[in-house]
């Protein structure tokens, strides 16, 4: 017996507690279930009267090195790497509580957010899980010659990203600097999931004079200085880098408020970038369209597969 690929929340409340990676405040996240249809939102509890801002592209309002929502002046910091756990795992409706104005770094990686939601559990809503499906390519760019960047969706069936960095460093040469992964087919946790955020030591005082990278170290990101990494332990991955790009990639684009039905191609891209690929993709109502799989077997290979229950 077939049956319909269903929208997920989490079983039951989880928390954590941590610093921001930009801030170095503490702070508390709770991550709650939600009805069908809510969507990822993230509310700040620490004011007065709690403010809820969705997770949606629109709300982005700052990509600096992580990608910022905002609503009436209230903002949430460093959304991506829970995005890109929730996209991974395939949940789609969640609260998410902060005492502070940005989410807990943890690790640097979404490992510590898969962690959560999997001993959470992941429960099957009685309601279809809707995808964006793209229609036609869309893409950005930015810059010319050595300094061009892009990014872009066009129709596939399934999820796949494809993305090249280019970093003028030793130890980042020195490591795979493409990455494909397609959701479904692969598996996110084991391959994506631990690929940890990094920073250059020659970077660090001009971001901390900007308030950025307070509570960055060894323990939540790897650092490199001119010439080699930092980190006594080394890389998790032979490509780390660019796989955590691609785990950013996941999460911006999880912002759509869908998961996507698309192929994702990106060269030196960004959150700003990965931003501007998503408003430019819902400003063009001709090239996606929402769908809803009522038997499983007609969805991309693996996407049943994509909430186990623990």
């Amino acid at each position: 017996m077939s049956r319909m690929i269903a929208q997920t929340t989490l079983k039951t409340l989880t928390r954590a507690v941590g610093v921001g990676l930009h801030s170095g405040e503490r702070v508390e996240l709770t991550l709650r279930p939600a009805a069908p249809g809510t969507g990822i939102v993230f509310r700040r509890v620490d004011l007065a009267e709690p403010v809820e801002i969705p997770a949606r592209a629109d709300a982005v309002s700052d990509t600096r090195l992580a990608s910022t929502l905002s609503r009436d002046g209230v903002r949430v910091h460093t959304v991506e790497h829970l995005m890109s756990a929730c996209a991974g795992l395939g949940l789609d409706n969640l609260y998410v509580d902060l005492t502070a104005e940005e989410v807990p770094i943890l690790d640097g990686s979404a490992a510590a957010f898969v962690y959560l939601l999997q001993s959470a559990g992941l429960q099957r809503q009685n309601a279809p899980r809707r995808f964006l499906r793209v229609k036609r390519a869309v893409e950005v760019r930015e810059g010319e010659g050595r300094q061009a960047k892009w990014a872009r969706l066009e129709p596939y069936h399934g999820f796949r990203l494809s993305f090249e960095i280019a970093f003028d460093h030793p130890a980042v040469a020195a490591t795979g600097q493409r990455v494909t992964f397609e959701l479904g087919r692969d598996n996110y946790v084991r391959e994506i999931a631990r690929a940890r955020t990094f920073g250059f030591t020659r970077d660090v005082e001009a971001m901390r004079a900007q308030g950025l990278a307070l509570g960055g170290g060894l323990d939540n990101a790897i650092v490199l200085d001119d010439v080699k990494v930092l980190n006594a332990d080394g890389l998790r991955y032979d490509d780390e880098f660019a796989k955590h790009k691609i785990l950013d990639a996941i999460g911006d684009l999880y912002l759509a408020g869908h998961p996507l039905l698309a192929a994702y191609t990106a060269y030196r891209s960004g959150h700003a970038l990965n931003n501007r690929l998503l408003r430019a993709l819902l400003a063009q109502p001709d090239a996606w369209e929402l769908v809803t799989f009522d038997d499983e077997r007609a969805a991309p290979q693996g996407f049943a597969r994509l909430a186990p229950a623990w």
